[in-house]
């Protein structure tokens, strides 16, 4: 199954997914307010900070994942239901779909992000709703996946001994230029930089699925290599994760990323390009 739908195809499919509005932009909280003066009908409002993450320790970053019985009740609360699969949407790029995508993918669910997000829906044509949408609870199960296609800070340490382990930041943040927002810059050492913005296009569409490829294989993450990633806090690097399977690469993602290794005391910075 393709991880994206086009707005044509769930125009023509509606009736057949859940739909799963991940409207979310760092520093902005009024990601359900534009969910209410405007969504895809049915759709069910997901809290990204809320849903899709939780409160952790500075050394687990600033996005870690909820654990597997959170995610589970959160997507009954949803109302996800055995069987039917899902489609999710945002008006960013697909970044914060992504983390939905790969978050439940993991456990299980079939699920597939919208190309070109609500921006996409709305120039094809589709259908608005406003308000809230209330769901009846979900009777989905989810797995508990646990540590499957994650990576921790010890396994991130470790990992370009055994594989490729991929920077999705900004080049400059990688090369430890700058840093906006974590105590210190630089990278992983051993890291790769594949900026995200190398896979998308310049309205935020994913490229093709061989440009994507070469990109990859640019960095030495071949088809078959072991392959990881991280970003500033796991949100990007799970859209790069996305990015691989559209190019049939198999990304495990770090979910504290740069954000739980920098603070963490002790570890290694490397700055300039490996």
């Amino acid at each position: 199954m393709h991880p994206l739908i086009s707005a044509a195809d769930l125009h023509d499919r509606l009736g057949a997914f859940h739909l799963l509005d991940v409207r979310w932009l760092l520093g902005r909280s009024d990601g359900h307010e534009q969910y209410v003066a405007g969504h895809i009908p049915g759709a069910v409002f997901v809290d990204v900070e809320r849903d899709l993450t939780r409160h952790g320790e500075p050394h687990e970053g600033r996005h870690p994942l909820p654990d597997d019985a959170a995610l589970a009740g959160a997507a009954r609360r949803w109302g996800l239901r055995q069987g039917v699969p899902v489609v999710v949407y945002d008006d960013d790029r697909m970044l914060p779909a992504s983390r939905a995508w790969w978050a439940l993918r993991r456990a299980g669910i079939e699920v597939r992000v919208l190309d070109g997000g609500w921006r996409a829906w709305l120039a094809a044509g589709g259908a608005v709703e406003t308000g809230e949408t209330t769901a009846a609870v979900g009777d989905v199960d989810l797995l508990a996946p646990g540590d499957a296609g994650v990576i921790d800070t010890r396994s991130a340490a470790s990992w370009p001994d055994a594989g490729v382990l991929l920077d999705a930041r900004a080049a400059e943040r990688y090369r430890g230029e700058v840093e906006p927002i974590d105590p210190v810059a630089g990278h992983i050492p051993g890291a790769k930089n594949l900026p995200i913005a190398r896979v998308l296009t310049e309205d935020g569409r994913f490229r093709m699925a061989t440009d994507i490829a070469a990109a990859f294989d640019a960095v030495g993450a071949a088809e078959g290599t072991p392959i990881a990633a991280y970003c500033g806090s796991g949100i990007t690097a799970a859209q790069l994760a996305l990015a691989g399977a559209i190019a049939g690469r198999e990304v495990s993602v770090y979910p504290g990323s740069w954000s739980a290794w920098s603070n963490t005391p002790g570890l290694p910075i490397a700055t300039g390009v490996e």
